[in-house]
C-alpha cells in the first residue's frame, strides 16, 4: 500500500544512517552507505541517492520530506571536551555535504536540524548516546530488530530525527 507522506530523517555521520516514516510509521532504513576511496572511507552518495530513489518510487504522489541532523566541526575549548582536528572536521563536514547535495539534486529541499533541538524534544538531553536507541525501540517496538545492537545507534538517531520533523510538520508532540 502506498503512503500518503514519506518522511526521511538523516544522521548524516559516518557511522549514521537514513530512516524513514511511512503516514508516521517506521519504513526502510540503511545505515550510511560508505566506500573506501583509497585513503578514507566517505558517504556514497550514489547509493545513498539509490536508496531515496527507490523509497519515493514506491510510493507514487506522496508527499516526501527530509531533515538532516545539522553537524559541526568540534574544535578543543577544555580540557574533557571531545575535539576533532582538522581533517576529520573536513571529512566530517564532506560527508554531510554529499548527503545534503543528494537530496537538493533530487529535488527535496532538506530541513536541518541542530542535534540539541531534536533532543531535547525527545526529552534526551543530558542522558547516555545509548537512550536514543532505548528510546526508538520504546516508541516503535516493530524496529526492535534493527536496533538490537548498541551501534545501531545512527538508526535510532535517523528515526528520531525522523519523528521529529514528521511531528513538526504534521503539528504534534512527538514523544
Amino acid at each position: 500500500m502506498s503512503a500518503l507522506r514519506v518522511t526521511f530523517g538523516v544522521d548524516p555521520g559516518l557511522s549514521g544512517a537514513i530512516a524513514t516514516l511511512l503516514d508516521g510509521d517506521p519504513g526502510p532504513m540503511l545505515d550510511m552507505p560508505i566506500f573506501h576511496n583509497g585513503t578514507a572511507n566517505e558517504v556514497d552518495a550514489v547509493a545513498l541517492a539509490r536508496f531515496v530513489r527507490e523509497v519515493r518510487g514506491a510510493h507514487p504522489g506522496a508527499h516526501v520530506s527530509a531533515c538532516i541532523e545539522r553537524v559541526r566541526a568540534m574544535p578543543s575549548t577544555g580540557p574533557n571536551r571531545r575535539t576533532m582536528g582538522a581533517q576529520s572536521s573536513f571529512n566530517f563536514g564532506d560527508g554531510f555535504g554529499a548527503v545534503k547535495t543528494v537530496f537538493r539534486v533530487l529535488g527535496l529541499q532538506p530541513v536541518l536540524v541542530e542535534a540539541q533541538t531534536w533532543k531535547r524534544r525527545m526529552g534526551l538531553t543530558g542522558g547516555e548516546k545509548d537512550d536514543a536507541r532505548q528510546l526508538a525501540i520504546a516508541r516503535f517496538p516493530c524496529v526492535a530488530e534493527q536496533l538490537k545492537r548498541k551501534k545501531d545507534i545512527g538508526r535510532a538517531d535517523a528515526l528520531l530525527i525522523a519523528l521529529h520533523h514528521d511531528s513538526e510538520t504534521m503539528g504534534r508532540v512527538a514523544a
